[in-house]
């Protein structure tokens, strides 16, 4: 297939004036922030040998640090008239072509066994339902996008509507 000579345009956002169809931030669950509370307490053993006080600053410190880095990591799924944000990718709508949603089982081997080597992925660990959503633009290579939602018959519902 040739390579188009001159790129399609793609916003690498929502266009502003678009009302918001569906918005999900994929936060992390609960046991995630126990865990980064836990290992930030680890902060206290390392320096606790030093003195309290530098134990428990290091602890603060690095429970701010791995908040930090939780919260600027976590990716958006947003879906417009006009445009579909997952993460860092954004593709106009007309390039969506048909949606599935998968659970349980079905979406661990969507994540493993059945998962194409150049599909783009925007999965969560902590999140099990997966949608599926096909590429249909001739240009980009990417079959499908493969993404963690905890309302996934709500993302399908919003990518089905025109």
């Amino acid at each position: 297939m040739p390579e188009s000579s001159s790129p399609a345009s793609v916003p690498s956002t929502p266009s502003a004036g678009a009302p918001v169809i569906y918005r999900e931030k994929l936060w992390p669950n609960a046991w995630i922030w126990v865990i980064a509370a836990g290992v930030s307490a680890a902060g206290i053993l390392v320096f606790a040998p030093i003195s309290m006080a530098a134990g428990y600053t290091a602890a603060l410190i690095l429970l701010a640090i791995i908040t930090a880095l939780l919260v600027l990591s976590t990716p958006a799924i947003t879906v417009t008239a006009d445009a579909l944000t997952v993460g860092r990718a954004t593709i106009e709508r007309r390039f969506v072509g048909s949606v599935q949603h998968f659970e349980a089982g079905e979406a661990t081997a969507e994540r493993g066994t059945r998962l194409n080597g150049v599909a783009y992925l925007c999965i969560r660990g902590w999140i099990d339902p997966v949608v599926k959503i096909e590429i249909t633009d001739p240009a980009d290579q990417t079959p499908y996008w493969l993404a963690s939602t905890r309302h996934p018959d709500k993302l399908t519902a919003a990518l089905a509507t025109p």
